[in-house]
Parts: structure tokens; C-alpha cells; sequence
């Protein structure tokens, strides 16, 4: 087995083409599996940009034509030398599961093959191959936890000389997490804002990252897992005229998501009631919120939680591209969630 864990990649990534020639990335967070996807095609020496010696292929390009992918990777570049095929956005595609089943035996000499994917359950499709192969790098990118969260401030503040107070840098690690580019760009908004300084202090985070809970987020949250559409809207409605970003309902949502469905694989791999896992996982949240929660566990089914993270996932990607957007972007998406758990109640 070759999966690279979390802790791992940094050291991985020194030189990850010395010893794999195919690479699977995977996971909840997408900005992160995107991020280390571009760290790996950096260190393959193959510029992406060129033409003649590099393809990028979404996953819908390779439907209806199943030797696609084999066809790319073996070809040989037009001016010879190593080629580059990046696949983007994949899941668990028959044409590319298939494709990757003949490469786990037969990897190319003088190509490498980077896989970007979504959130995949395991022991299925592309984790099923990619995970036991010797000849495969798997690597799972879950959601920052605090160290990650941390080693990512310090390292983009590094860059403006800037350090940050204890207080600042717990209030700015409360607004990320989710997607590895939206927290970045949130902490590269911050480090121009404070272009100069010394240190940040916690007013200058509240002022540039903004704090959804002053009008209280969570009722957004739990009106969306409610399918409270009134509730929704009005919760909202407060959230935006008080000036506050809506991409932090957004994101909080998508927290909550991925708690759902830790709690959801808990309760089905144990045989557990939802009050039962509420007595363990959900030991941290609001005696108020409670309620609600165990109400989506019992309503929410794992294949319509993982959905629902795509979703998330993918909006929060948009949102951060074209922040002009942002909050139609927001709002359409939480809309379509909250409707969705108004038809499962």
C-alpha cells in the first residue's frame, strides 16, 4: 500500500516523480486536492503550459472514448521526451477506472499521470485500485485540522514578515477551514490588509475576515438541515445587512455536513442509534443545537450527505474564483441544500 498521509506529503512532495508515475488525489476538500496536485505537476519539471508536452483532460472528455486515457499516457510527445496528463474533476468514471486498472500494472516510463478527485468512499473504484497498487501514490486530502491550519498562516504570513497575537490567530483559524485555496486566499486578504505591520492584532481579523456568529450563523445552519426555508431566509437576510460575508454560512455549513457524515459512518459501521453517537461525537456542540443535529442524522442518508458536501464543496471553489459572485453563488447553493432537506423531513 502506498497512500501518502497528511503529515507525509510535505516530505513527499521533495521529489515525489522518483518513485511513482501515477498520482490519485482525493478527497472532501477540494482546494486542497487541487493545490497538491499543482505541487506534484511542479515537480515532475513538465511545464503544464506547454502544449506539446502537457494534457489536461476533464473527466467528461474521456466519455464515450474508454481508450482515451491509455492512448495519452502511452503516446509519445510530439518532440519527444516526458509528457504530463492531468485529469480534473474525476469520480468513479467506468473509462477511467478501467483505464487506471491496466496503468496499476503496467505504469508508463515516460509519462506521469496526476488524477484529481472528488470525495471517494473506500474500497471502491479508483481508491480500491489506487490504494493496494505499489505503483500508484494515493493521496486522501481531508479538511484542515488546527496544525495544518496553523503551518498554513505561518507560512503566508512569513512571506509579509508579519506574526500574528495568540487571540488573532485563534479568531482567524475559527473563520477557515473547508478548502485549502478559500482558507488561503482569506489569510493572503488578511496579510495585504496588514502590509507594513509588525502584528496582527484580532480587530484587524475581525475587520478583513468578518465573524458570521454576531448574528449567529448557526441559526442559517440549522435552518438549512431543517429545510426551514423561512427560517433560511430570514436568517440570512440578518446575516447580510449586518455586512457580514455570507461565504462564512457557506463554509459553516459545509462543517457541518462533514460531521454529519462522521456521525453517519459511525452510527452505520457500529449498528448505533443517532442519540447514541450524539453522546460521544456530539459531545461539543450547543445543548440548543442538539436537537437539530440528531434530527439530520436520522434524515440524512450517506449518499445524499456526500452530495450535499460536493455541492458545498464546489461553491466554495466558485465562490473564491469569482468573488464578485460570491454571494449569489452562496445563497443558491445553502437555497437548493435547504430544499433538499425540506424533501428528505
Amino acid at each position: 500500500m502506498t497512500e501518502i498521509k497528511s503529515h507525509e506529503f510535505e516530505r513527499f512532495a521533495d521529489n515525489p516523480a522518483e518513485r511513482f508515475r501515477i498520482f490519485v488525489l482525493y478527497g472532501p476538500d477540494r482546494g486542497l486536492v487541487s493545490e497538491r496536485a499543482s505541487v506534484i505537476a511542479a515537480k515532475t519539471g513538465i511545464d503544464p503550459n506547454d502544449a506539446f508536452a502537457s494534457l489536461k483532460l476533464a473527466v467528461t472528455d474521456l466519455q464515450g472514448d474508454p481508450g482515451r486515457l491509455l492512448d495519452e499516457v502511452n503516446a509519445i510527445g510530439l518532440f519527444g521526451g516526458e509528457k504530463l496528463v492531468w485529469v480534473k474533476g474525476a469520480a468513479n468514471e467506468k473509462p477511467l477506472v478501467d483505464a487506471l486498472q491496466v496503468l496499476a500494472d503496467n505504469p508508463p516510463e515516460t509519462s506521469f499521470l496526476i488524477i484529481e478527485a472528488g470525495d471517494l468512499k473506500k474500497g471502491t473504484g479508483l481508491r480500491k485500485i489506487a490504494e493496494p497498487s505499489r505503483s500508484i501514490a494515493a493521496i486522501p486530502c481531508y479538511a484542515d485540522d488546527a496544525r495544518s491550519l496553523n503551518t498554513l498562516i505561518d507560512h503566508e504570513l512569513a512571506d509579509e514578515n508579519l506574526r500574528i497575537t495568540p487571540a488573532a490567530r485563534q479568531r482567524l483559524i475559527e473563520s477557515l477551514g473547508g478548502d485549502r485555496i478559500a482558507s488561503r486566499n482569506e489569510v493572503k486578504k488578511l496579510a495585504l490588509y496588514c502590509r507594513g505591520r509588525d502584528v496582527i492584532e484580532e480587530d484587524d481579523v475581525a475587520a478583513i475576515i468578518g465573524d458570521a456568529s454576531a448574528v449567529s450563523a448557526d441559526d442559517a445552519v440549522d435552518a438549512i438541515l431543517k429545510g426551514d426555508r423561512n427560517g433560511f431566509f430570514h436568517a440570512t437576510q440578518k446575516i447580510i445587512s449586518s455586512k457580514t460575508p455570507i461565504f462564512l454560512v457557506l463554509q459553516g455549513c459545509l462543517r457541518q455536513f462533514q460531521m454529519l457524515d462522521q456521525m453517519r459512518a459511525e452510527m452505520d459501521e457500529k449498528k448505533l442509534q443517532a442519540g447514541q453517537v450524539m453522546q460521544t461525537l456530539g459531545r461539543g456542540i450547543h445543548f440548543r443545537r442538539k436537537p437539530v443535529i440528531e434530527r439530520a442524522l436520522r434524515t440524512w442518508q450517506p449518499a445524499a450527505i456526500a452530495r450535499e458536501m460536493n455541492r458545498l464543496q464546489s461553491a466554495i471553489l466558485q465562490s473564491r474564483q469569482r468573488q464578485s459572485l460570491e454571494e449569489s453563488v452562496a445563497l443558491l447553493t445553502l437555497l437548493a441544500t435547504t430544499l433538499q432537506a425540506g424533501r428528505g423531513s
